[in-house]
């Protein structure tokens, strides 16, 4: 009889509310993670308390309020993912957040309690980086120091080259211009960024969003002329992944284009980056260069394919401790 499994699907987190003070805690908590931030923690702990967190959380409070409806996005669509996933695998999904509420920590201490003996860890970031899937790693690894009895534990490194998650993005661009035109619309796909410094330390998030992009063009049999890749997200001083997004988005509308479109693949939510940065601000800058329509495609979210491409890259794993193939119990 096999043991009692679990998979744990896992994104960024997001504040309780709207309210500066709730954000304010969310990002007190994200950016004191020396993986989110590297630097040193003396400077740091000064720069976080006195430049950044007595600012910074009123004007992201603001952006909050544009994209919350009766709870934050990146929340809503996750524990939908959860859900759905858990139709589709014969074992229990549940989901937490590296961040924020409800965190992953508790989420082991709950499947702990239930005597789930066999945990399966699915970042929902595509393209593995330190700052992300690895701090994902960090918070497993401070729960099991915490554990007399560990159970076993794999944590999926990432899923960009899974055959059917990149399928599922292409169709979703076609999905989106057989609804809404733009068949001619220049493609941008836009990851988040982490500063060139990180990249230069040994973190090949940069080379894996590139490859993702590519396999995505050529899967939707793209020419070189009628793609691009950026990153976004650009947080201090230091110089970050290029090229730019908001640079990127710029240039195309200054050359002339007037409807372009953007995907965002390294994220598997809608949330603030892309509800607000993309669909707003973003398209802002697009029109006052003289473009006239920003399409923002949206992420993979619950979409039944989507859900199909994560089962198939849990499938191996779950099989091996026996539990045998994906299974659509919807």
């Amino acid at each position: 009889m096999a043991a009692k499994t679990a998979v744990v699907i896992v994104n960024l987190g997001t504040p309780d509310n709207t309210s500066s003070s709730a954000v304010r805690r969310y990002l007190k908590q994200f950016l004191s993670d020396p993986r989110v931030v590297e630097a040193p923690k003396w400077l740091w702990f000064w720069v976080l308390r006195l430049l950044i967190l007595p600012f910074r959380p009123r004007k992201a409070a603001a952006k909050y309020e544009l994209i919350w409806q009766q709870d934050s996005p990146i929340r809503a669509i996750t524990k939908a993912q959860a859900e759905a996933l858990g139709r589709k695998l014969p074992v229990t999904v549940v989901y937490g957040m590296t961040y924020g509420e409800p965190s992953l920590s508790t989420e082991l201490d709950k499947l702990q309690q239930q005597g789930v003996e066999r945990i399966l860890i699915l970042p929902m970031y595509p393209q593995y980086s330190a700052t992300t899937n690895g701090a994902v790693a960090d918070v497993v690894a401070k729960w099991v120091m915490q554990q007399r009895e560990v159970p076993e534990i794999i944590q999926i490194k990432d899923y960009w080259q899974a055959p059917l998650w990149v399928k599922a993005m292409a169709q979703s661009v076609r999905d989106y211009r057989a609804k809404y035109g733009g068949e001619d619309a220049k493609l941008l796909m836009s990851f988040h960024g982490i500063p060139q410094e990180y990249e230069d330390k040994g973190d090949k998030y940069g080379e894996r969003c590139r490859l993702s992009a590519e396999a995505i063009a050529q899967e939707l049999g793209l020419s070189a002329d009628q793609w691009a890749y950026s990153f976004q997200s650009r947080f201090g001083p230091k110089q970050w992944l290029p090229p730019y997004t908001d640079k990127t988005v710029e240039q195309w509308a200054q050359e002339g284009e007037k409807r372009i479109q953007v995907i965002c693949p390294g994220f598997a939510a809608d949330c603030l980056e892309t509800l607000e940065e993309i669909s707003v601000e973003n398209r802002d800058i697009f029109l006052a260069n003289g473009g006239e329509q920003l399409d923002y495609i949206p992420a993979l979210n619950a979409d039944d394919a989507h859900m199909e491409a994560l089962a198939a890259v849990c499938a191996p794993y779950l099989t091996a401790w026996g539990h045998g193939p994906s299974v659509d119990k919807s």
